[in-house]
């Protein structure tokens, strides 16, 4: 046995990131993923998001997911059963939650690239991301970054980590997707698939599971 919250937050203490970096890279809200992280699982919606969310978030976190459902169904899935009668919640709350689970189904089948970015420019309080331009297949790769590869999460920074963000997101397969500039910070997750240039040029990434970047026309180097 293990604690579940304690685990997921020292992997992402250990990893740099923050709850507005983790909510970009599963698309579940900051609240549900620090209610995570805290063993709040009352906080959210129902027992079925609770064990998506903490299989998407462990996983995101480099985790074996379903070793965290498996832990929380044995732990707190009988608790529940049996105080069943104790927690009885009124009829308002159920309307809430009702709602609220279809806000959340919604949002979870209607999120695009474009809505991801909005959201990150709206917490950070500033200017929305410039939109990326997708190239068609077949066509002359632009200047600036090129890239692709289905699986891979990239976040792409003018200059530096605390940069204007140009780009956040899963790839999707058969898109590459180009940002104007000439140096950029980068983060990376999964980039087995992923292919880079920069002006042409292919971009050389070293082999590992998550990746931090500065990439420049004269050089790339491993970025903090």
């Amino acid at each position: 046995m293990f604690e579940l919250g304690n685990s997921l937050r020292e992997a992402r203490v250990r990893q740099g990131l923050d709850f507005p970096q983790a909510e970009l890279g599963t698309k579940i809200r900051s609240k549900y993923l620090r209610a995570l992280e805290e063993e709040q699982f009352d906080s959210l919606p129902a027992e079925t998001y609770v064990k998506g969310f903490l299989r998407a978030y462990a996983e995101f976190l480099d985790l074996d997911g379903q070793l965290y459902v498996d832990e929380y169904e044995s732990r707190f899935v009988v608790e529940a059963f049996d105080d069943a009668p104790v927690r009885h919640r009124s009829h308002a709350r159920q309307r809430e939650l009702s709602f609220e689970r279809r806000a959340i189904v919604l949002g979870l089948v209607g999120v695009t690239a474009l809505a991801a970015l909005v959201i990150v420019a709206w917490k950070f309080g500033g200017s929305p991301p410039s939109t990326p331009s997708v190239i068609p297949q077949g066509a002359a790769a632009p200047k600036g970054l090129v890239f692709s590869g289905p699986g891979t999460y990239i976040e792409v920074r003018h200059g530096s980590r605390d940069g204007k963000l140009l780009y956040g997101g899963t790839l999707r397969g058969g898109e590459l997707t180009a940002v104007a500039g000439s140096r950029f910070w980068i983060l990376l997750r999964h980039p087995h698939a992923l292919r880079m240039t920069l002006d042409g040029k292919p971009v050389s990434l070293p082999a590992r599971r998550t990746l931090r970047v500065i990439v420049t026309p004269s050089r790339t180097a491993l970025a903090g």
